[in-house]
């Protein structure tokens, strides 16, 4: 038996495309929540006062860098593991994917601009570009996951559905966020502006389920299966915990609970993905999976690879750890 040779088998006989079929949905659910935070406090924005601003960029400066990387981490793990996928989701969906980049662009450009100039029209300019970055991102990569998980293409109403409830979903990590990094009046919004998110992120999403149920025929089996229905009852708890967890002034938990979601509506794209991995060309997770040795090779250097990229922002996490003061500025 041979793990990288010409006759390579796959390593320790383990069901490589199914693994990493999993895997680059958790390194896509991974970017939802870490960014996703960062994206909703870009949304939040808007409502604020200049110092208020000010905090707000400080809170999430450190960290938005870092967080990126994991769309970096689903994009060269789905090429690496999926090559078909890739070409035929980019192929595809090029402006759409593309919109996303320049909204990514957008909202990164925003801060390091908006100060250049001590000018009233310039910083109002460039923040209102922060908020349009930071709210179309979430709603173009919603609409992006729509249309992979159905096989469709376009923005129609499954896109636009699933694209408002990344946006609502990143408004509730964003409040969150806010609620454990910041002090006084911002704390205390944030708390409130979690609970309202929830809320509304479920409401969205039973809304827009009876809507797939109703007029997206394919997606009744994954909806009523075992495992739809798993995911479907756990969003509600946790956005249930979410709100609750807020009003008590849990601010840890309601982070966690709010990000988990991001997980639960990537493993629903996932099961309403399977077993294909790309529903508009009809291609399986193992028709569309590299051989054997390309499998082992990099099966390795992600088990080397990913534990670095976790401890490196485990490590950025506990140095600017802490509520931002008020004066802080970005």
């Amino acid at each position: 038996m041979s793990y990288f040779g010409p006759d390579a088998t796959p390593l320790f006989g383990l069901p490589l495309a199914d693994i990493w079929f999993v895997a680059v949905l958790a390194f896509l659910a991974t970017f939802l929540f870490l960014d996703g935070f960062d994206f909703g406090v870009g949304v939040l924005y808007a409502s604020r006062t200049d110092p208020e601003r000010e905090t707000m960029l400080a809170a999430i400066g450190p960290f938005w860098d870092g967080n990126e990387v994991w769309l970096v981490v689903f994009g060269g793990a789905l090429f690496a593991a999926f090559p078909p996928v890739y070409a035929a989701l980019f192929s595809r969906h090029y402006v759409l994917l593309f919109g996303v980049l320049f909204a990514l662009a957008l909202r990164g450009l925003a801060p390091e601009l908006r100060g250049e100039f001590d000018d009233p029209r310039w910083r109002q300019g460039w923040d209102t570009a922060f908020i349009v970055g930071s709210a179309a991102a979430p709603f173009l990569l919603g609409a992006f996951a729509a249309n992979w998980a159905l096989g469709l293409s376009g923005f129609g109403v499954p896109a636009f559905a699933v694209g408002v409830a990344v946006v609502l979903l990143c408004v509730t990590e964003g409040a969150a966020f806010l609620a454990l990094k910041s002090r006084g009046r911002l704390r205390e919004e944030g708390r409130r502006l979690a609970v309202r998110g929830a809320i509304s992120y479920l409401v969205w999403v039973v809304i827009s389920l009876g809507y797939l149920y109703a007029f997206v025929p394919a997606s009744r089996p994954t909806l009523t299966s075992s495992g739809g229905i798993v995911v479907v009852v756990l969003t509600a708890l946790l956005a249930l915990g979410t709100a609750g967890a807020a009003l008590r002034a849990h601010d840890y938990v309601t982070l966690a609970s709010a990000g988990s979601l991001s997980y639960l509506l990537v493993a629903l794209v996932g099961l309403l993905l399977w077993p294909s991995v790309e529903p508009a060309s009809g291609l399986s997770v193992e028709a569309a999976f590299v051989p054997p040795l390309m499998a082992n090779l990099m099966t390795v250097a992600a088990v080397v690879l990913v534990p670095v990229i976790v401890f490196n922002l485990a490590v950025l996490y506990r140095v600017f750890g802490g509520p931002i003061e008020a004066d802080a500025a970005y």
